[in-house]
């Protein structure tokens, strides 16, 4: 019998279109590709997500998040409360395969003793109490500045569950040093994010445009959009184009006061790999200095000159791959300077030497596979 694994997930992988999602989503191709089939589970809130496509994995299973009222009554996470489930319990324990859960916020259930006999796993994006903290500081609002303290001060005491599961797997060198430090004893190993590419497919050449890509209904990236549009893109006179998901009224209507500026919103996956691969700057700055940003990984093999902040950088490992301002008046320098530089083939090739292969979805995907033969024998 072919070895299976149980993946729960946060929300619905498909489709695809922004960067936790697409992490899971080549997570589950790469474990077929290595002969590992998925059993997952999801959880559903987002009434535009689309069901996983059956002939991907083995078994799939969702269960509505319970987002009322209730789950916000308990010291545990708001985000791990409302994703509780008997019916998610009892598929699990009715198979022998091992777990793994996507992120803190899927690990209500890991601690429970009918699971107690079986290899657990948990991915962690990010340090969630420094996310959800980071996150206050970027509102606006009473209320939710309050949640997401609240959320970040329950998620430092919940993450102690981590120490129930058998293998932690961090997506960044720094969250991999800080749950070394947290959980000494256990197994842990940095597993970059999961992405579409195994080879570097950014094309030589040079455009006259200069994009920035993310979820935009994000708070922290509408953050970033906005600084980009008036600190930085203001400053510039070529076309600088800001694209994603779900883009809000309030960065629609900065980017209208500049001629040179455009939204494209939720552009199909075929149009943002166009734009990925057809810009000239990749302008990549955060805020939030947590995780590994799956579009600098997806920037680094698709597109050309990559500019970043050192936030953006930080436990990624890929810091001789980029450019680096940290001021928006660095940013527009190195804009100016990048645009008259044509992306060439030593930088394709300095690329594959440091990202292939370990950077790639294959690579991961086989050594997960090969961790979790190890351990269950």
């Amino acid at each position: 019998m072919k070895q299976s694994i149980n993946i729960v997930v946060f929300n619905v992988p498909y489709p695809p279109n922004y960067g936790g999602i697409i992490d899971v989503y080549y997570l589950i191709t790469a474990l077929k590709a290595q002969g590992i089939h998925t059993i997952l589970h999801c959880f559903t809130y987002e009434t535009d997500r689309s069901h996983f496509p059956s002939e991907i994995c083995k078994e799939v299973y969702y269960y509505k998040r319970l987002t009322g009222w209730r789950s916000h009554l308990s010291l545990l996470p708001y985000n791990v409360m409302s994703r509780r489930s008997d019916e998610l319990l009892h598929n699990l324990a009715a198979n022998p395969w091992p777990i793994l859960f996507e992120s803190l916020h899927t690990c209500y259930h890991l601690n429970d003793p009918r699971l107690n006999d079986r290899l657990t796993i948990c991915r962690m994006g990010n340090v969630e109490h420094d996310y959800y903290r980071y996150l206050a500081k970027a509102c606006r609002g009473l209320v939710p500045k309050l949640f997401h303290l609240l959320e970040s001060r329950r998620f430092y005491h919940y993450q102690a569950v981590l120490g129930r599961a058998r293998l932690l797997l961090p997506i960044s060198l720094t969250d991999a040093k800080y749950f070394r430090q947290l959980f000494p004893h256990h197994r842990l190993e940095f597993v970059p994010a999961f992405h579409a590419h195994d080879s570097v497919v950014a094309e030589p050449g040079q455009s006259d445009f200069i994009l920035y890509h993310a979820k935009l209904s994000v708070h922290e990236n509408e953050q970033t959009a906005l600084f980009l549009v008036h600190k930085v893109f203001a400053g510039l006179d070529c076309p600088c184009v800001i694209a994603g998901m779900n883009p809000t009224k309030r960065l629609t209507k900065a980017a209208r006061q500049y001629p040179h500026i455009r939204i494209e919103a939720n552009p199909t996956a075929s149009r943002m790999s166009d734009l990925i691969r057809q810009a000239h700057i990749h302008l990549l700055p955060t805020f939030q200095p947590t995780g590994l940003k799956l579009k600098l990984l997806n920037s680094l093999f698709e597109g050309r000159h990559i500019l970043v902040n050192r936030l953006m950088l930080a436990g990624s490992g890929l810091d001789e791959l980029c450019h680096v301002a940290d001021s928006a008046s660095d940013m527009i320098t190195t804009c100016r300077q990048l645009m008259l530089a044509p992306f060439d083939t030593a930088e394709i090739t300095r690329r594959e030497r440091i990202l292939i292969p370990f950077y790639t979805s294959s690579c991961q995907a086989a050594k997960l596979r090969d961790l979790i033969s190890e351990m269950i024998v």
